[in-house]
């Protein structure tokens, strides 16, 4: 198995955070604080770092066609002007925002978005993962979920792979690029509690069809090949928790990772003083792409 380290580039000792997504137009990372309502934009070039309050607790941001950016709130989604710094709401399929707030989303390659929530009592069937047109009419994809979190399309885009936290597992479907739908679900990656490596959060897909996930209580991001299940490497991280990544750069060979200082104690923060950090890792391979919200 193979093991890399990363570097913690910018020490901003996030309460939670979440949602890395690359944008090629402005050569920045996209990410977000959950719990502080920040939506961040990180310019690896200059060390900079922007941020706009959207009030409620937000989990992506990802960059669209128009140059703004779409948010996943408690409230639903919405579109942020970086300009201006102004909120429009736009959807909201999952209304029972005293216990549910959107969480991980991620856009295929046509451009439409697919985006989950998750349960804040992490009561079974109460959250679902949807699909939004670039109108944002949307369809329920996958229902009945604890928490909606890490999903991608494979390099060829005939697989789209979904991650519910709750299951320690990575599941596979069918995925048809014209029309969005997904079939035939079946698990590709099992993360028993006996491992010792946490459970899975967020995904990325390297340019070889191999998954990278955070893991939340396993201080690392992991390698994994869906052919087979193997755990084929892991960037050892200085904190306990990992809650997502993406590929990034000029040339996709930067992994950017999140981490939260959520949940640790003082005694925990002075241990690993970079929780909540935002990581960059250089595997020595390429990613795939985040692609823009095509509305």
């Amino acid at each position: 198995m193979q093991t890399f380290q990363a570097q913690c580039i910018f020490d901003i000792q996030a309460t939670l955070g979440e949602g890395p997504s690359w944008d090629a137009i402005t050569k920045r990372l996209l990410w977000v604080d959950i719990e502080n309502s920040l939506v961040n934009r990180f310019d690896p070039a200059t060390g900079e770092n922007e941020s706009w309050t959207v009030e409620k607790e937000c989990s992506f941001a990802i960059a669209t066609i128009q140059g703004d950016i779409i948010v996943g709130t408690r409230d639903g989604i919405v579109r942020l002007d970086p300009q201006t710094g102004d909120i429009t709401k736009v959807a909201n399929p999952d209304t029972n925002s005293e216990t549910n707030r959107f969480n991980d989303a991620k856009c295929d390659p046509r451009g439409r978005l697919f985006a989950g929530t998750i349960s804040d009592t992490r009561t079974p069937g109460d959250a679902n993962c949807y699909r939004f047109d670039s109108q944002f009419n949307y369809v329920t994809v996958v229902p009945g979920v604890v928490n909606s979190n890490g999903l991608c399309w494979s390099p060829d885009h005939t697989i789209f792979y979904y991650i519910d936290t709750a299951t320690r597992k990575v599941d596979a479907f069918d995925y048809d690029i014209e029309t969005g739908d997904i079939t035939n679900r079946r698990t590709v990656v099992d993360i028993p509690e006996s491992m010792g490596i946490g459970k899975p959060d967020g995904m990325t897909i390297d340019s070889e069809g191999m998954l990278w996930t955070g893991m939340w209580g396993g201080a690392s991001v992991c390698r994994w090949n869906p052919q087979t299940g193997e755990l084929i490497g892991k960037i050892e991280m200085p904190c306990p928790n990992v809650t997502s990544c993406c590929f990034g750069g000029d040339k996709l060979d930067q992994l950017y990772i999140t981490t939260p200082r959520k949940g640790l104690s003082d005694e925990q923060l002075k241990q690993y003083p970079y929780a909540g950090g935002l990581f960059v890792c250089l595997p020595g391979l390429t990613g795939t792409a985040t692609t823009p919200f095509a509305g």
